[in-house]
């Protein structure tokens, strides 16, 4: 019977791969920030009070995304980079997450 290996930090595809996910990173922080500019564009047209909330907390949660995903770009950057940890998965999970919520009540 085989016994099952955990991911190991040093364990890395020596390929193209780190490439590939920074190019994913990008492309997400890119289409955020189409959905943040199209939502602002909403607000300025709707002038709705809860049109105009839902953008401010779009931004905020846009520029937290932001950050985060910068900071995961340099880190691929790394010859070994370490492995995403689950507090900040978690949190870009809850960026996006907040961010539909947001963009569906600017559309509501």
């Amino acid at each position: 019977m085989t016994s099952r290996r955990l991911p190991v930090e040093t364990d890395r595809d020596p390929g193209l791969q780190p490439e590939r996910t920074r190019l994913a990173w990008r492309r997400t922080t890119l289409s955020c920030a189409v959905v943040a500019v199209l939502a602002g564009r909403q607000a300025l047209h709707g002038g709705a009070a809860h049109v105009t909330l839902a953008v401010g907390l779009a931004a905020l949660v846009f520029l937290a995304f932001l950050w985060l995903s910068h900071h995961r770009i340099q880190q691929l950057g790394a010859p070994r980079p370490r492995l995403l940890p689950r507090p900040v998965a978690l949190a870009v999970a809850a960026c996006m997450l907040a961010l539909a919520v947001f963009g569906a009540a600017v559309v509501w």
